[in-house]
């Protein structure tokens, strides 16, 4: 079965790396992640920036350049870049921005609705959330309204996930990533997300599992496997992030 990986970390020593809540990232770099998914069929996929890679875009479209064009980007910003900046890092691959509420070092969520409009608008990026699904109420009714927007790692938090679940009945989409990093029961919220919206789960590897209690396994395919049929499988596997990254 393909796989589009929707959600995955490349880090690379040779470009810029800052400690994060006093945390350091292991090593990572595209041969690694090409030799342990060499098997997995994987046939594109989106590579995300991490809270302590900051607003660094050259490794970013350092590893695109290797990875080829069924990769693509998902960015970190500031508010301050410009119409043309953006429009370079799309032609480079670039393919949605990302707030990073968990862990900082991303832009301050207060710019979400303009900065989220505003790449929509001018190169067709959605949003994608680092976020405790918990805390989703309080920017709710922005979220609702935005043309196009993500949710990491199924929401991280069974607290969380019937405010996820609204969203998702809004057209939110959801990331099926990070299973080991999660605090919720991971087979409810596959089937909720699902039974909502049968086109918002997306799966990913999330290699290489910084910071998560247990790492990805190729369990983790196997499980979406068992839990759905062929073709809703191949939804989430492959088809919902295609055409979300690539529409």
């Amino acid at each position: 079965m393909r796989i589009f990986d929707a959600h995955f970390h490349i880090i690379d020593f040779d470009f810029p790396i800052t400690e994060n809540q006093g945390y350091v990232p292991p090593s990572y770099v595209v041969e690694d992640y090409q030799k342990e998914t060499a098997t997995f069929n994987i046939v594109g996929g989106a590579i995300v920036s991490g809270s302590f890679q900051g607003f660094d875009q050259d490794y970013l479209v350092n590893a695109l350049e290797k990875m080829g064009s069924a990769f693509c980007g998902v960015t970190q910003l500031p508010f301050s870049v410009t119409d043309d900046e953006i429009i370079d890092l799309h032609k480079k691959g670039m393919r949605a921005l990302r707030f990073n509420v968990k862990r900082g070092g991303s832009e301050d969520l207060s710019k979400l609705d303009y900065f989220a409009r505003r790449v929509y608008d001018l190169v067709g990026w959605h949003s994608e959330l680092y976020i405790d699904a918990k805390d989703l109420p309080e920017i709710a009714s922005t979220i609702e309204k935005l043309p196009a927007i993500s949710i990491d790692h199924l929401g991280l938090s069974e607290e969380g996930l019937p405010h996820l679940l609204q969203l998702v009945d809004q057209g939110v989409r959801v990331k099926a990533t990070g299973f080991g990093r999660v605090e919720l029961n991971v087979e409810h919220a596959l089937k909720s997300i699902y039974a909502v919206n049968p086109d918002a789960l997306m799966f990913g590897t999330d290699l290489p599992s910084t910071r998560a209690k247990r790492p990805f396994a190729y369990a983790d395919i196997e499980l979406i496997q068992g839990l759905f049929d062929s073709i809703s499988a191949e939804k989430i596997l492959y088809q919902n992030a295609m055409n979300f990254y690539f529409k």
